[in-house]
């Protein structure tokens, strides 16, 4: 199987994580979902949904001439492909695809994207909301 084979659907996206599973203690392995609860959790876009369903305001059913057009349209989604994103742990979704671990979450969990020149090109180490507030405070 190929990442074009996987269909990312509505208002999720597909994010490769910064992090991966930690250890406790005991050795138990817990997956990044777990361990990052309730802590701001960034990683990089892979695949986002078509966006939010919603009533297609040129669709009707009573103007049979019309072309067929679908009920409902779909509003895009602002993350994009590349993009690096800062998302609620506990939001998020594990899943294993391809032998690599990915989250998804909708997309109202996300908080912030950095895009374009200003993406990473290695993710940083340890992200917290400071962070954040410097990359607005940088822009000013």
């Amino acid at each position: 199987m190929f990442m074009a084979d996987l269909i990312v659907v509505g208002d999720r996206v597909l994010i490769e994580p910064q992090t991966g599973e930690d250890k406790t203690d005991t050795g138990l392995v817990l997956p990044a979902s777990v361990s990052q609860q309730g802590e701001v959790v960034s990683g990089r876009v892979v695949k986002t949904g078509p966006g939010y369903l919603t009533q297609n305001p040129e669709y009707s059913e009573s103007e049979t001439w019309k072309e067929s057009e679908t009920p409902v349209r779909y509003l895009p989604l602002q993350a994009d492909p590349g993009d690096y994103a800062f998302f609620m742990g506990n939001e998020a979704i594990d899943l294993r695809y391809e032998e690599t671990n990915y989250m998804i979450v909708q997309h109202n969990a996300i908080l912030a994207l950095v895009r374009g020149d200003d993406t990473p090109e290695e993710e940083p180490s340890d992200t917290t909301i400071d962070d954040l507030e410097d990359l607005w405070d940088e822009d000013e």
